[in-house]
C-alpha cells in the first residue's frame, strides 16, 4: 500500500494521497522508447490545475448511493448478479484489462476509439496532461470514497471478480463512486475535444469503460453511473484554468501529427470494444 506519488509516476491513480490496491502496479516508469524520457514538456507540473476554492466537491453535487433494499439497489444486484455469468468470456478479459490505470495501457484502451495506436512514448504533452489531471480529480474521488464508504458488491461473498489479485485490498477502500470511471470518462471527454472526428466512438469507449468495473465484479452500476457524473464535473471545473487549456493545445498539435504515423491499432481488439458497447451491462 502506498501514499502520495509524485506527478511522474505513470498512472492516473497514483497521483493520490490516499491508500489505494491499484498502485501496487502502477509505480512503473514512463517508457524510455522514442526518446520520450528526454522530451518531458516545460508545461509538466506537480501541481493540479484546481485550487480548493475550484474544487469541485462530490460529497455535495453528487446524491447518496442508494440504501439496502431500495429499487435502485435491487437492479445494483441484479447487473452484479447477472454479470457474474461473463466470467472467462472476451468481455471478462477486457474488464481485467480495462482495470490497469498504468498510462501506456490506458491511452491504448482508446486508441481503437481514436482510430490509430495511441502511443505514450510518443505523447510526452499529452501524458503531462493526464497526469496533472490525476493530480486534480483523484484526491475528489478519495473524498467522496471516504465520506460514503460504501461497500463493494463482492465483499462477504465468494463470486469472482476480474482482479482476484487485489481482492482483499479493494475490499477496504469505498466504492463510490467508481474512481477508474471517473478517471475514463474524463479521459473520454478529454480525447473527445482534442479528436472531435472520433467523438462518437471516443464517448462509447467512455462509457465501456466504466461498464468494465460492473463487469468485472467490484463496482455497483450504480457507482459507475455516478463515476461518469464525477468525471464530467471535473473536466467542466479544469476548462477554467488557464493552465489546463495550454496543455490542451499543446496536446491536441501533438496528436494531430502523430494520427498521420501511427500504425492502426489491433482489428481484433477494436471488435472486441465493438462487441462490448453493443452488449451492455446497464
Amino acid at each position: 500500500m502506498c501514499t502520495f506519488v509524485p506527478a511522474q509516476a505513470d498512472s492516473l491513480h497514483s497521483a493520490q494521497p490516499h491508500p489505494s490496491p491499484v498502485t501496487r502496479q502502477t509505480h512503473t516508469a514512463l517508457p524510455h522508447g522514442h526518446g520520450a524520457a528526454h522530451s518531458q514538456p516545460q508545461a509538466s507540473r506537480s501541481s493540479p490545475y484546481l485550487t480548493p476554492d475550484t474544487q469541485p466537491d462530490p460529497t455535495q453535487y453528487l446524491p447518496p448511493p442508494p440504501q439496502p433494499g431500495s429499487l435502485r439497489h435491487q437492479t445494483d444486484e441484479k447487473a452484479f448478479a447477472v454479470t457474474r455469468g461473463w466470467k472467462n468470456d472476451a468481455r471478462w478479459a477486457l474488464a481485467a484489462s480495462d482495470a490497469k490505470l498504468q498510462l501506456p495501457d490506458l491511452l491504448n484502451s482508446f486508441s481503437c476509439a481514436a482510430g490509430f495506436v495511441i502511443d505514450a512514448a510518443r505523447t510526452p504533452h499529452l501524458i503531462a496532461l493526464l497526469r496533472n489531471m490525476g493530480n486534480t480529480e483523484v484526491p475528489d474521488m478519495w473524498k467522496g470514497k471516504d465520506y460514503w464508504r460504501r461497500t463493494r458488491p463482492f465483499v462477504g461473498t465468494d463470486n469472482a471478480i476480474c482482479t482476484e489479485e487485489e481482492r482483499a485490498d479493494i475490499a477496504k477502500t469505498g466504492a463510490y463512486p467508481s474512481g477508474h470511471t471517473m478517471l475514463g470518462w474524463s479521459l473520454a471527454l478529454v480525447l473527445t475535444e482534442l479528436l472531435p472526428d472520433r467523438s462518437t466512438a471516443i464517448l462509447q469507449r467512455g462509457r465501456v469503460f466504466g461498464e468494465s468495473r460492473i463487469v468485472c465484479g467490484v463496482h455497483w452500476e450504480s457507482d459507475v453511473q455516478e463515476g461518469y457524473l464525477a468525471g464530467a464535473a471535473e473536466v467542466a471545473a479544469m476548462h477554467g484554468s488557464a493552465a489546463f487549456r495550454a496543455d490542451m493545445d499543446a496536446a491536441r498539435a501533438e496528436l494531430a501529427a502523430l494520427r498521420a504515423t501511427a500504425p492502426k491499432p489491433d482489428t481484433k481488439q477494436c471488435e472486441i470494444e465493438h462487441e462490448a458497447a453493443i452488449h451492455s451491462p446497464l
